[in-house]
């Protein structure tokens, strides 16, 4: 017979963010809990540790696996929310475990695709130490692509993050009637303050607005009227970009960035936070900003 297994997993409660509902399971516990408001701010405190155990055995196709990495995006402050604003979300349930991306290594197996130390990835994995999936939902990687960068696949083709270290060239380096591509992260505002010096038929790629996922405003955020005659004079465009959009390209995309790393014409800024009854604090932080590059939470190192 297998033993039960214990694991540590995030779990969804209701509430405000001063009214937490504490469980007690074994050791203290932290759920994370959804927001009522959506112009609340989401605070550490939202999130609490639950002890639980999994089941014994595994079912055919299902996956046993050991979490390493987990990302915190600021993408989950709108799964906080009852209406999370866009069809392609869905918002975390109560007293449900928590999911997002996810990288880690195979315990155990009854999918024809996955072996023991099979390292794998998916963009549901549970907030948990340990847990049984379906294999549908996971992705093989390549332990030569992997090549001691494990966490780098979190963020392997979004890369989240990276646009908050990209600036933004001074009109005098762009040749005059060419073609402009900026992108957009953070802020609604960006847009309207650079819209004036951009040139005819450019673009602006919204990559993330972070600024604003703590208001009740529909994406993208409606801009002022004197921005909107901008683009409408100029013939700019402004779009958002979605990873889901082109995930055909996603395993070419690992091996290329994957070898431009190992160039080292490819360099990583991660902001690793350790512990998983951390990843609230990791949470608050970026949605403060308190990050540089990629915001992970470090679960296990072996």
């Amino acid at each position: 017979m297998n033993n039960v297994d214990s694991a540590s997993c995030i779990k969804l409660s209701i509430g405000c963010p001063n009214e937490i509902i504490h469980v007690h399971v074994n050791n203290p516990s932290r759920r994370s809990q959804r927001i009522k408001d959506k112009n609340d701010e989401p605070v550490a405190e939202n999130f609490r540790l639950e002890e639980s155990h999994l089941p014994e055995g595994l079912q055919d196709g299902q996956v046993k696996v050991h979490t390493r990495f987990l990302s915190v995006d600021p993408y989950m402050r709108c799964r906080m929310n009852e209406d999370t604003g866009a069809d392609y979300l869905y918002p975390w349930q109560v007293s449900e475990v928590v999911d997002g991306g996810g990288v880690g290594v195979v315990e155990e197996s009854k999918h024809p695709m996955f072996q023991k130390w099979d390292i794998v990835t998916s963009f549901n994995w549970p907030w948990q130490t340990q847990a049984i999936v379906d294999g549908k939902i996971l992705t093989k990687l390549d332990a030569q692509l992997v090549d001691g960068h494990l966490s780098y696949f979190l963020g392997v083709v979004g890369l989240p993050g990276l646009t908050a270290l990209l600036g933004v060239r001074e009109k005098g380096h762009v040749k005059p009637g060419a073609n402009q591509t900026m992108v957009v992260s953070g802020a609604a505002g960006a847009c309207g303050s650079l819209a004036g010096q951009m040139n005819m038929n450019s673009h602006v790629i919204l990559c993330g607005q972070i600024s604003q996922y703590n208001k009740d405003v529909p994406y993208p955020p409606p801009l002022p009227p004197h921005t909107e005659a901008i683009l409408k004079e100029r013939n700019i465009t402004r779009e958002r970009f979605l990873v889901i959009n082109y995930s055909d390209k996603h395993a070419m995309s690992l091996i290329q960035l994957s070898q431009w790393l190992k160039e080292g014409k490819l360099k990583i800024c991660e902001t690793v936070v350790k512990g998983l009854e951390n990843i609230g604090v990791a949470f608050e932080s970026l949605m403060k900003g308190g990050n540089i590059g990629k915001q992970l939470v470090l679960v296990s190192e072996g």
